[in-house]
């Protein structure tokens, strides 16, 4: 259900910085990372540089939280996790929170992805996402559209399903299935199956990614655009 921002709850509203919380600001955002603004109960500005790494960064009530939110009694203890995969940043929660997490007014459901001026709500708190610095793409095609996608030939598909099998009950926090898992289930030698997310990889424009990064990457994408559905996995 979606809820309707407070007026006025935007930290970065125009007009609303002061000369020195705007020189503070402009200094974060020299850095080239993302960030994360808010405002303090005294409504002073808060500013949460997300910074190099691959470590997640924790959102909630407590004090030991990356981005804590004492002040805010609607927001857990741990309320979400912010992921980064590659170069782009993502909140999660996937049952974490009692009251919800929201991304401009829609509610969070596992995992989503953030934008240059996206409003995350966590409690009564919003959280301005900035990251005016990121390499513009263009608007990723709609599965159901993407011809690249639609023409998976069966083999291809059969490794994508296996590949993300382990998302059926893990969700967010589960690591795509091994060479040889894949190749136990699709009934292909380990070759093959090395041949074929070579291929997928590719498909998928994850060539670039560090090695260590593409199965991931490759699992989130299938089953964000639908190329592979939960009934797949069933």
């Amino acid at each position: 259900m979606a809820i309707q921002l407070d007026e006025g709850g935007d930290p970065l509203a125009q007009h609303s910085l002061s000369a020195r919380e705007l020189k503070q600001l402009l200094a974060a955002e020299r850095t080239g990372s993302p960030l994360l603004a808010f405002r303090e109960p005294q409504a002073s500005l808060g500013l949460f540089v997300l910074g190099p790494g691959e470590q997640p960064r924790t959102v909630g009530r407590r004090s030991e939280m990356d981005v804590s939110i004492p002040w805010d009694s609607e927001v857990s203890g741990l309320h979400a996790e912010l992921q980064v995969h590659g170069e782009e940043w993502t909140i999660v929660d996937d049952g974490l929170s009692r009251n919800g997490t929201y991304v401009n007014g829609q509610r969070v459901s596992g995992r989503q992805r953030l934008r240059d001026g996206d409003q995350i709500r966590v409690g009564r708190t919003i959280l301005a996402y900035r990251h005016p610095h990121s390499a513009p793409v263009e608007e990723t095609t709609p599965a159901g559209d993407a011809s690249g996608l639609q023409q998976l030939t069966d083999t291809q598909r059969q490794v994508l399903v296996a590949l993300c099998r382990p998302y059926r009950d893990a969700g967010s926090y589960a690591t795509p299935a091994s060479n040889p898992q894949i190749a136990s289930e699709v009934f292909l030698s380990v070759d093959t199956v090395k041949a074929q997310l070579r291929t997928l990889f590719n498909r998928f424009g994850l060539a670039d990614l560090p090695q260590n990064q593409k199965r991931a990457r490759l699992a989130e994408m299938a089953l964000e655009f639908g190329v592979i559905s939960q009934r797949d996995l069933a």
